[in-house]
């Protein structure tokens, strides 16, 4: 059982992060449990300090009006090395379907929490599955190359049950979310936990409820929470919009004891909501948590959170494609934390397919495994299956699994994975409850259906090289419509291959090319 406390590409990097469990929104740690222009990327950037900026920013002349009639409130201007802003306070309650416009000069403030919508409940309305101009649902749009921060570390965007979120960038043009002392020019290579971060509530199946049972009126609320902020539903289908190219730095504030906020938090989150290039940049807790859902995301980058880069639970239902997860040095917990939390007899079983992912921490970085014990950890009534990739933690060992006995049992199927792992032999897995190391290396599988726990790593930074790429891909169709198939594993195949650059930003632990931005400055379009 977890403890709660307090993506991607990099040549080198270390990720961090420790697991969140369905109890809480975040959680601290386990406590033992597109195309572009772009030369090849460089491998091993060097750490440097802070960047610097050239004042170039001329704030705007007022706040845009929007469609709520609430409308925005005029902050004044703030001043930083970049320039000036206008600052643009959102209304604490969107209730009524707006768009923050992209405005020179122009960021947009989010101070405590700020809904999208009021609660619609477990089931859908008559009036919802009306005509859609009759809908009560609100939709907040989020034009291309916005910038929102949190004001404060209580600061949190929360997507409420029955309302929408359309936030899509472009490559050149991302949407970002971050904190104020990003806007400051404050931040440092292991700056983290300044603001909450962004949560979708949705209606989709969920276990672990707070209130009813699974299959029947289940729901919970989101821990840490003041008021009411609940998810779950009985609808596998729903959806809290649509997020593409999107970066979220700097989140995971403390709400409460042993409560904290991920990047990005899908809670209860249905298959019509849409999920594509998506970066969490130094979240204190987890890069991204599913708690329950169905989830379907492609182009995930985690760079340097403090717990995992990955966590799943409380039943999700997940098809996951080109992930990148890289921890900062002496950071961070397992790269992905799959599980049920102790609520092995609970149904949905979680049922997860992981595809074309490549999964790092380097060996400058140090044992960055922390309570998982190991880089890749599942546990009790969990059904992880992965395809198609790349683990590279030379100095710790690659999968544990925790076995809670009888049906209820975590399960692994591997196909076409090659693992760069400390030890040799059994001693690469580490087995806990009922399962043994040698059960797990066995669920693992080494030398057949594409295999190999013992490679020697030919990465350059997070790119194949000819030991990776000397592995035939596995054949992504037969487990999903969703999936693209690829005749590769790994989330890079060669340096041609550079859907990562230019939307997400730069740091010490990862670098995605010069057309990508500093995560210590905002970009300037």
């Amino acid at each position: 059982m977890k403890n709660f406390h307090g993506l991607f590409l990099v040549g080198c990097s270390a990720i961090a992060l420790a697991g969140c469990g369905p109890t809480d929104i975040a959680s601290p740690g386990t406590g033992g449990n597109v195309t572009i222009n772009q030369p090849t990327p460089a491998p091993t950037p060097t750490p440097t300090a802070t960047a610097t900026a050239t004042p170039t920013v001329t704030a705007a002349a007022g706040c845009p009006t929007i469609s709520d009639p609430q409308g925005l409130t005029d902050q004044q201007t703030i001043t930083t090395s970049q320039g000036s802003w206008r600052i643009c306070r959102l209304p604490s309650r969107i209730n009524a379907s707006t768009t923050l416009p992209k405005v020179a000069g122009v960021l947009y403030q989010i101070n405590g929490r700020v809904d999208v919508g009021t609660d619609l409940g477990f089931n859908f309305t008559a009036a919802e599955t009306g005509p859609a101009a009759n809908r009560p649902g609100v939709t907040l749009t989020i034009e291309p190359g916005v910038i929102l921060f949190g004001n404060t570390g209580t600061s949190w965007l929360a997507v409420n049950r029955g309302h929408k979120i359309n936030a899509v960038g472009t490559v050149s043009a991302p949407i970002i979310f971050t904190s104020r002392d990003n806007v400051l020019g404050l931040n440092t290579e292991t700056s983290q936990g300044q603001w909450g971060g962004v949560v979708l509530m949705g209606r989709a199946p969920i276990t672990d409820c707070t209130t009813g049972t699974p299959g029947a009126l289940c729901e919970r609320q989101t821990e840490g929470s003041a008021d009411p902020a609940i998810y779950g539903g009985a609808s596998p289908a729903d959806s809290s919009g649509t997020m593409k190219y999107v970066q979220i730095r700097y989140s995971g504030f403390v709400l409460g004891s042993n409560s904290e906020l991920q990047a990005l938090t899908l809670e209860g989150t249905g298959s019509a909501t849409q999920f594509d290039y998506i970066q969490s940049y130094n979240s204190s807790d987890d890069g991204a948590e599913f708690f329950g859902g169905t989830v379907n995301m492609k182009h995930y980058i985690s760079v340097g959170a403090d717990d995992d880069s990955l966590d799943m639970d409380t039943g999700v239902q997940a098809n996951l494609q080109y992930l990148l997860l890289i921890q900062r040095a002496g950071a961070g917990d397992a790269l992905m934390e799959l599980d049920s939390n102790n609520n092995e007899s609970q149904t949905p079983r979680q049922v997860s397919r992981i595809a074309n992912f490549t999964a790092i921490q380097t060996a400058t970085s140090g044992n960055n495994e922390a309570n998982s014990q190991a880089s890749l950890f599942f546990r009790g009534n969990s059904d992880i299956t992965l395809a198609n990739g790349v683990v590279n933690t030379p100095v710790n060992q690659c999968i544990r699994m925790n076995g809670s006995g009888g049906a209820n049992a975590a399960t692994l199927t591997a196909r076409s994975v090659a693992m760069t792992c400390s030890g040799t032999g059994d001693d690469r897995f580490i087995g806990s409850g009922s399962y043994t190391a040698a059960q797990v290396a066995g669920f693992f599988g080494s030398g057949a259906n594409g295999n190999n726990a013992g490679l020697t790593s030919t990465l350059t930074g997070y790119v194949n090289g000819a030991n990776e790429n000397g592995i035939a891909g596995f054949d992504l169709t037969t487990l999903s419509s969703f999936f693209t198939a690829t005749t590769y594993i790994g989330a890079v195949k060669d340096s041609a291959d550079t859907w990562y650059a230019g939307w997400t930003c730069n740091s010490g632990a990862a670098n995605f090319g010069n057309t990508s931005t500093s995560c210590t400055l905002l970009p300037i379009t």
